[in-house]
């Protein structure tokens, strides 16, 4: 059977990050696996740069948005609406509950499609990019994407802490756990030799490596400080950062405190073959996010052989064995805790072999030809359930298509202002959680 499926995403390529990323690769596979799709994003000034790789209907939108890399949709239906018509989708997978999923919504509720939603992101770990950031915005975003996957026909989380989280949030629509999937052999294929000369390394030296976004919420203060600890025992081995955003001049900072300045390689945003490479030139792969949603880069570094160190929390757990592939320290661990975990991968190369192994292991559960099949059957099972309770008929009257639309809005009048009536409450101490 094949489909026509429309996305809607608040973050696309160019920019960098694990959800615009996580979008072109299940649209990529879909298209692979003979469906059609068609990609609704905002637009960005580095867009012009390259042709579109797949089927998309760009946006308007405020570039970098209070400072930050994302744009912010300027809302004209119209657009959108038009377009939808002559693609004539059989189903709509929003990747984001606020902005571009309003309109997903509106869509498929106008058409009576069934809307599927990804919950990426802990949309509450990013409240800092907006005015007024506070526990009661945080219980807001909370209450809205919880609202808002209630309206799906179905909901996606990326690994089995959020869909557990989100249960307990009460997200009562049916919730399959799918995470995006890695191209294996891609990764696991870089030219180390070759990204370690440009990066002025010898071969025998030791990389520690990270890759993503750098941003205030990955908790690279830490990060940094860990590292550095583990260099003042370590004189040749050298830190490999691939990524950009505003934290990245934290992290300068950090390593020029500590006297490590010149230890730290920047290669600013990598993707392609380039951000394969730069797997392939580290040893170590280290990562102390909080706020993730499902490990890609983790899956990513596996699957190029290299074990990680990491806090434990939702995403990581999914992917970190601890003491089999890598370690998986508890959150609270302090960075000199971190710094020791490092070590104990240099002193035992024993250990480190048996790591590296079991972390190509871990990374098969992450083909992307096996992710793409399992969402390509959850769609079949949704528009198949879909059909049997679709009413007679193939066309809907003006006036079924007028309420339909009426509905939408009510529900997202409704969403918005059951999120806000939560916000207002007198627990200020209250997690979000």
């Amino acid at each position: 059977m094949t489909m026509k499926v429309c996305m809607f995403t608040n973050t696309y390529i160019p920019q960098i990050g694990g959800v615009a990323r996580s979008v072109l690769t299940l649209a990529e596979d879909l298209q692979n696996l003979g469906h059609s799709v068609l990609i609704v994003a905002p637009t960005y000034a580095a867009q012009q740069e390259a042709p579109e790789p797949l089927d998309a209907l760009r946006v308007p939108a405020i570039q970098n948005f209070n400072g930050s890399d994302f744009s912010l949709r300027i809302p004209l239906p119209f657009i959108i609406r038009d377009r939808l018509d002559a693609f004539r989708p059989d189903l709509i997978h929003s990747h984001h509950p606020y902005l571009l999923g309003d309109a997903a919504l509106r869509e498929a509720r106008r058409r009576s499609l069934p809307l599927v939603f990804t919950h990426h992101t802990l949309y509450e770990a990013y409240t800092h990019y907006v005015p007024l950031d506070s526990k009661a915005m945080k219980r807001f975003v909370v209450s809205l994407s919880t609202a808002y996957a209630n309206l799906c026909a179905h909901v996606v989380a990326p690994s089995r802490s959020i869909a557990e989280l989100l249960k307990s949030r009460g997200v009562r629509s049916p919730i399959a756990e799918i995470p995006t999937g890695v191209d294996l052999s891609f990764f696991a294929g870089g030219a180390r030799s070759d990204c370690r000369s440009r990066c002025g390394l010898e071969q025998g030296q030791l990389v520690i490596g990270h890759v993503g976004r750098l941003a205030p919420e990955k908790n690279l203060d830490y990060l940094a400080l860990a590292v550095c600890l583990f260099l003042d025992s370590h004189p040749s081995a050298r830190f490999l950062v691939a990524g950009s955003g505003p934290g990245e001049s934290r992290i300068r900072e950090v390593f020029h405190s500590r006297g490590h300045g010149s230890r730290l390689l920047a290669a600013g945003s990598q993707s392609g073959e380039d951000l394969r490479d730069c797997y392939a030139a580290m040893d170590l792969f280290v990562f102390s996010s909080k706020t993730e949603t499902q490990g890609m880069v983790l899956a990513e570094a596996m699957a190029a052989g290299l074990p990680v160190i990491a806090l434990d929390a939702a995403g990581s757990r999914e992917v970190v064995r601890d003491g089999e592939n890598g370690r998986l320290l508890p959150p609270d661990a302090d960075a000199a805790a971190f710094a020791r975990a490092m070590e104990e991968f240099v002193r035992d190369p024993v250990k480190a072999v048996r790591w590296r192994q079991a972390a190509l292991q871990t990374a098969s559960a992450f083909c992307r030809r096996l992710c793409a099949s399992r969402m390509t059957e959850l769609y079949e099972t949704i528009l198949d359930a879909y059909s049997s309770e679709a009413v007679n008929g193939d066309v809907l009257s003006l006036w079924d298509t007028l309420l339909r639309s009426v509905k939408a809005e009510w529900d997202l009048i409704s969403e918005k202002a059951t999120a806000t009536l939560k916000t207002i409450r007198p627990e200020e101490d209250e997690d979000p959680d």
